[in-house]
């Protein structure tokens, strides 16, 4: 008897009741990769004066991302985390970054490119504002790619700006987004240890299909 080989399906993800192609997925976050790093790579010629031009919307635009992990959860939006492990990751998130952005800071004694001060280096803004895309999209980026689409362009928006403004170098602000995600990662790790918790939404991968599952 000679056996056939099953029909292979595409790899899908199973979110709740709905299902989501993975290609489609995979190439929107694609797309905001690109956009980011290609915003980046643009920041060196994007400012061509060094007066000092303020701090402007980043000092509110920072905080949005972290802030939009609560309103989301309040309105109902399925995050991967309890109530409780929502809270102690973000702070625990938050608490890395802004800790070490700010020993950085006053360690390194870089000069702004306005000459105001010597705390350039890192940016702590960007640190911020990409920390808090991280932990959104952690949170919510089973549910729609365009939310971790919207985090980490108001993240890439803040880097930008402090660049134009004259407050940053790009490479402060391209090394903060790395700190902001690397401390988001080490605070969900830490955060699980504190409260025993994990995420709702467990991925396993097969040599076929990725799938998602939703643990109660």
């Amino acid at each position: 008897m000679v056996s056939v080989p099953a029909r292979l399906e595409p790899p899908i993800y199973a979110v709740g009741a709905g299902l989501c192609a993975r290609p489609q997925y995979v190439y929107t976050m694609k797309r905001t990769v690109f956009f980011i790093v290609a915003l980046f790579l643009s920041l060196g010629i994007v400012a061509q004066d060094k007066k000092y031009h303020g701090d402007g919307p980043d000092d509110v635009l920072q905080y949005v991302p972290f802030a939009s992990l609560f309103v989301l959860k309040a309105t109902g939006v399925e995050s991967a985390s309890s109530w409780k492990r929502l809270a102690v990751n973000a702070a625990a998130s938050y608490v890395f970054t802004a800790g070490t952005a700010y020993v950085l800071k006053h360690t390194i004694h870089e000069t702004r490119p306005d000459g105001t001060d010597h705390r350039s280096f890192p940016s702590a803004h960007s640190a911020i504002a990409f920390a808090g895309a991280h932990a959104l999209h952690k949170e919510y980026g089973h549910v729609s790619p365009w939310i971790s689409v919207a985090g980490y362009g108001v993240a890439a928006f803040t880097a930008v700006d402090r660049v134009c403004r004259n407050r940053h170098h790009w490479y402060d602000v391209a090394v903060g987004a790395a700190l902001g995600i690397g401390a988001t990662e080490l605070g969900y790790w830490l955060g699980d240890k504190i409260t025993g918790e994990h995420s709702q939404y467990q991925i396993s991968m097969t040599p076929t299909a990725l799938s998602m599952r939703i643990a109660f």
